[in-house]
């Protein structure tokens, strides 16, 4: 059997009875019961697939028009500078923009969620998306490593990106202390964090990855990256003739909106309080319905209205979406509530709160383990316990 920490205080957060960890027994899933959950799992799944027609194709077509209505906008906005409200309003609608293009749209398509309507401008294989990370190893270091492995330390290089420590489970070391500044600077730089991120670029520092393992990332890398910034930087701007400079800053300020927002959404998906982590030990040779287990316990939810699932790509249903990517994500909200009512059935936590609260206890988080353990205190009792079956020597 494996048991995974809890690291919440008490269980009102995640549909509990409103006693202490210290008053509440570890829930304890046998064998059968994980095996009976993913079975619950996978027919949820079909029943939702059965429904896929016209009103995702419709959905996805109006999500695409918006986007590119706030592009237009913001776009012709940037040649009204001398009059700031309307300059500022084209700042703001580009940077809505790029947020529907990464996450409702980019991040979408490129999970395969609208693969079945075989229209080449939802491909998962074909697409391109408004960033520098070039969509192939986005799909590899996201699509594969995150979303298999995911939140088994060693193994999920989400766990903190390879710059951060947002787990106990990795070793603390002086440079850590610097934490809280480096989750600032990858809030700001996103988009070149998330390019970086296949990269591996601390293992390339320690020499675990050798130039001839990583030069078709970097060429890859140069291409997209290089395409992006003459776009953004250059071509934009200079088409605005007399208002170069002030487009230029515009459109540095729609990459900062896109940054933050992404940032912010995608941590308190992963990393607010009460959100599970794995060792490789634990997590060997799971079943379909063990892998079901972790992607709940590790992953959060973010409470709030349809338009803001909507601006977060629906990763607001970050539980849902770990368990079912290649679903189309305005999915989520609608069978949220048969997961949630299995996590109650089998006495699991449904980590979900409001973004302020969520996003909250991810800063704190940051701060903290910014720290040695011996400064902040022990690991968190085991909540969960999940009896497996021997595996055949």
């Amino acid at each position: 059997m494996f048991g995974i920490p809890f690291t919440s205080l008490s269980f009102p957060l995640f549909g509990g009875s409103g006693k202490s960890a210290d008053e509440l027994a570890p829930t304890v899933l046998s064998y059968e019961k994980v095996q009976e959950l993913g079975r619950e799992l996978d027919e949820l799944r079909a029943r939702t697939v059965a429904k896929l027609g016209d009103e995702d194709r419709e959905y996805i077509y109006n999500i695409v028009k918006t986007q590119r209505g706030f592009e237009i906008a913001g776009r012709a906005l940037m040649y009204l500078p001398f009059f700031p409200p309307a300059w500022l309003a084209g700042v703001g609608a580009l940077g809505i923009s790029k947020i529907l293009d990464n996450m409702e749209i980019g991040h979408n398509v490129m999970h395969g969620q609208y693969d079945w309507m075989r229209e080449p401008g939802f491909n998962s294989q074909v697409f391109e998306w408004d960033t520098v990370c070039p969509a192939d190893q986005w799909k590899h270091s996201h699509n594969y490593m995150h979303h298999t492995f995911t939140n088994i330390v060693g193994k999920d290089r989400d766990i903190g990106y390879g710059i951060l420590r947002m787990d106990q489970g990795q070793k603390w070391n002086p440079y850590y202390l610097g934490n809280p500044v480096y989750a600032f600077l990858l809030m700001t730089f996103f988009e070149w964090g998330v390019m970086l991120h296949d990269l591996e670029a601390e293992n390339v520092i320690q020499g675990k990855r050798k130039w001839h393992d990583v030069k078709p990332l970097v060429q890859g890398m140069w291409r997209k990256a290089g395409r992006q910034v003459l776009k953004d930087y250059v071509i934009f701007p200079a088409l605005t003739g007399p208002f170069f400079v002030s487009t230029l800053i515009g459109n540095i300020g729609a990459n900062l909106i896109r940054n933050v927002w992404t940032y912010s959404i995608i941590f308190c998906g992963h990393f607010p309080t009460g959100v599970q982590t794995f060792t490789e030990d634990e997590t060997a040779d799971e079943s379909s319905g063990e892998w079901y287990v972790r992607q709940m316990l590790g992953s959060a939810n973010i409470e709030g209205s349809p338009l803001f699932h909507i601006m977060s790509g629906n990763l607001s249903h970050q539980i849902e979406h770990h368990l079912f990517p290649d679903l189309p994500a305005h999915r989520y909200p609608q069978i949220a509530p048969e997961v949630k009512a299995l996590c109650e059935k089998y006495e699991l936590p449904y980590n979900s709160g409001g973004f302020f609260k969520q996003i909250g206890t991810v800063w704190g988080k940051i701060f903290k383990l910014a720290l040695p353990d011996s400064l902040t205190g022990a690991t968190p009792p085991v909540g969960v316990i999940v009896e497996r079956k021997k595996v055949a020597a």
